[in-house]
């Protein structure tokens, strides 16, 4: 009972949080995450929002209490955070910690992560190529915005002052005030209902329980060393690539992830902070035990890392940290790929293994004002070990939401003109990635600054035992005029009428293409995601177009000659 009602406190903040917000990325996207800690600032409730935020909500919160002095802090008060070196992620992810009192003591905290739109800095949503952290927007230490209930202007003022998107930021964080407020009245209901005594006893308990159970899930893996690495394409600046390395080693005390070896921080968008890597190794580790598991301080106990400071996995003051979510989700990658050592049939193949910013903004010609926007793109997830990968998802930890076309041109001045699945982008395998997506934004009446922030540029996601890489992103300015490939990291100046186009990768294929149903081929082609001639030359299906079937004789005589050919 103390477990679900805490959840559900964490649930009702998110659900404030997103009615209430007035950006798109929040309200729609979702990409926003709520927590409840105790007095001792241990997790003890987290709502089912980013896994990426969940898991460095443990490292930003007890580091900005005990920055900014917990005796400072007095009921109704709220302090706000986006401090990256600390505990925290990069600038956009702002977040809000409130006090909880009950019966005039202080009795735990809630807290409410957003990702704003738009915190300054050299571009439009405040993503871009930078060199140093002062380039990407404001830095905010712990400062008092709400103060006895009430906002402080001097600080809100200070804040907005420095962003493109005024009216939205000011929306979103009134709505991250009306969600800790939410949390702080469910919170006191249920100390009302159950007694303070018995909940924090229970609450101990819960700690205590999801320990034992986390131990008791890392026990069941296999005991081994395994290791992998992967890179990013460039950092923004060079062609060199970034290379990520993990160490995976499962014992009797559980498992240990150690990234030494990783390359050192770069003057460019690629450095991951602590808490984004404790984020994606704590995602990695909740894929792996039985879902049923509580998240809260007994869980993270068991998030046992090195993350060598200095390094592109733990940066230092002041390298730049905007794009350390698009290192830390392909860090996930490679940790998953080293795993599928020990547990090939939980593992997928690669995914897009990217959060893909698309950033943009300029002078709204309607609203007479500056406007900013920012979203994620999704992309195909890898095969797995008995289904195919799903087509044009958010994978992994980024977990966001589409954002529709009707409310995108409703709220800014940009059309979508294509939005569908990317045909034979997919890794073929016996069990398929899934497939990239197109979109396609035009500015039809109006200049504009755009960020591409993404990667995948040079190559696909990885095959898994046979399975072939997905096909590589690709981002193309003008794809009907000019068709001028983009880098992964860039901002270009668009002038009206002109068209950035996304293409994403798809998912990388598990086990060999050969050994695919020609079923399903033949429902992949008659869906439009594979081309016939993808569909013979790569898994040695034909199709016979006449009849919509698949022509087994011609379909055995072309695979026996793969076969012969050793492909």
């Amino acid at each position: 009972m103390i477990r679900n009602a805490l959840v559900e406190a964490t649930e009702e903040m998110a659900s404030a949080l997103r009615r209430s917000a007035y950006s798109t990325n929040i309200k729609t996207r979702h990409d926003f995450s709520c927590a409840i800690f105790d007095l001792q600032m241990r997790t003890v409730a987290q709502s089912f929002s980013q896994p990426n935020h969940l898991g460095s909500l443990v490292e930003t919160i007890p580091r900005a209490l005990r920055s900014y002095g917990i005796e400072n802090l007095g009921e109704g008060d709220g302090i706000l955070v986006n401090l990256p070196y600390t505990g925290g992620v990069h600038l956009n992810d702002i977040t809000l910690i409130s006090p909880v009192y009950y019966k005039g003591d202080p009795v735990g905290y809630v807290a409410s992560l957003a990702h704003h739109v738009d915190v300054g800095g050299g571009a439009p949503a405040s993503i871009g190529a930078f060199r140093e952290i002062f380039q990407e927007g404001i830095v905010i230490p712990p400062v008092k915005l709400v103060s006895g209930g009430e906002i402080n202007r001097d600080v809100f003022d200070l804040v907005l002052a420095q962003v493109r998107a005024k009216r939205e930021t000011a929306g979103d964080f009134r709505a991250q005030i009306a969600s800790n407020n939410t949390g702080k009245r469910r919170l006191t209901a249920l100390l009302d209902r159950m007694g303070l005594e018995t909940v924090v006893r229970y609450t101990d308990e819960l700690i205590e329980y999801t320990d034992r159970r986390t131990k008791a899930e890392l026990a069941k893996l296999p005991l081994g060393v395994f290791a992998d690495e992967g890179v990013m394409d460039s950092d923004g600046y060079s062609d060199e690539p970034v290379r990520l390395k993990v160490e995976v080693t499962i014992d009797e005390e559980g498992a240990f992830f150690d990234f030494s070896g990783s390359d050192e921080q770069r003057h460019a968008p690629v450095n991951s902070t602590y808490a984004q890597t404790h984020s994606g190794v704590a995602f990695v580790l909740k894929c792996l035990i039985d879902p049923d598991v509580p998240v809260n301080a007994g869980f993270y106990r068991n998030v046992r890392m090195l993350a060598p400071e200095g390094t592109v996995v733990n940066c230092t003051a002041p390298f730049p940290v905007v794009g350390g979510w698009e290192t830390q989700l392909r860090l996930t990658e490679v940790i998953f790929k080293a795993l599928a050592q020990a547990i090939p049939d939980r593992v997928p193949a690669g995914t897009e293994g990217m959060i893909c910013h698309s950033g943009f903004g300029g002078f709204d010609p309607y609203r007479g004002e500056t406007y900013c926007f920012l979203e994620t793109i999704a992309g195909g997830f890898g095969g797995r070990a008995t289904k195919d990968g799903p087509d044009a998802v958010q994978p992994h930890g980024k977990n966001t939401a589409n954002a529709p076309i009707e409310e995108t041109e409703l709220n800014y001045p940009v059309r979508i003109t294509r939005y569908e699945l990317v045909e034979d982008s997919e890794g073929p395998g016996k069990h398929r990635g899934g497939l990239g997506l197109r979109r396609d934004y035009l500015f039809p009446d109006h200049e504009a600054s755009f960020t591409i922030l993404a990667d995948r540029e040079r190559w696909g996601p990885h095959g898994l035992f046979g399975g072939l890489p997905g096909e590589r992103a690709h981002y193309v300015l003008n794809p009907d005029g000019e068709a001028r490939e983009l880098g992964s990291k860039v901002t270009v100046q668009l002038e009206e009428g002109d068209v950035v186009s996304y293409r994403t990768c798809g998912g990388g294929g598990y086990g060999p293409p050969g050994k695919r149903d020609p079923q399903d081929v033949l429902r992949d082609v008659r869906d439009g995601r594979v081309s016939l001639e993808r569909a013979r030359d790569i898994y040695g299906v034909v199709v016979d177009v006449a009849r919509w079937s698949v022509d087994w004789e011609e379909t055995e005589r072309v695979r026996s000659g793969s076969t012969e050919r050793g492909q």
